[in-house]
């Protein structure tokens, strides 16, 4: 070690392997569970970059991927409402999913089948929802440039 309270290069390596594939498999299960897969698998990407080239290549087409989709998504207005609005119901069905209102009468199914999971499933729901958001809001403050001809006064 080189100092009192450095970390042992192998502690560090183990700790850098075992957070990097957790978000991995936890990122796998959220593709088909409530929750933000895709980021807990990119955040594992980055973790497991930090000790592999393998994956710091994967991390940065995948990079490039994502802000290319990002600029396309806050192209025009009926897009970024449409993403906004949907953020908002995955929030407002967290929500529903946590206060768990009683069964309506038209449903068809058991009682146990509505709005089964409480606040861990409502809970997965809301970051997800208000990931998507503030995913939104990045996009649009960086891509979303101002029209070049929207601030000219008539007659320049």
């Amino acid at each position: 070690m080189t100092g009192t309270g450095a970390v042992p290069p192998w502690l560090r390596r183990i700790g850098i392997e075992v957070l990097g594939w957790v978000l991995i498999v936890v990122g796998l299960a959220a593709l088909v569970l409530p929750g933000p897969g895709l980021l807990a698998l990119a955040a594992g990407l980055v973790v497991l970059s930090l000790q592999y080239a393998w994956a710091k290549r994967l991390l940065a087409s995948i990079r490039t991927l994502a802000f290319r989709s990002a600029a396309k998504e806050v192209r025009t207005w009926p897009r970024i409402i449409a993403g906004t609005l949907s953020g908002l119901a995955v929030v407002s069905a967290g929500i529903l999913w946590g206060i768990r209102p009683p069964a309506p009468e038209w449903w068809a199914l058991g009682d146990h089948w509505w709005l089964p999971g409480g606040w861990g499933t409502g809970a997965a729901l809301i970051v997800s929802g208000l990931t998507a958001l503030a995913l939104i809001v990045y996009s649009f403050r960086k891509f979303r440039r101002p029209r070049t001809g929207a601030h000219r006064r008539p007659g320049t």
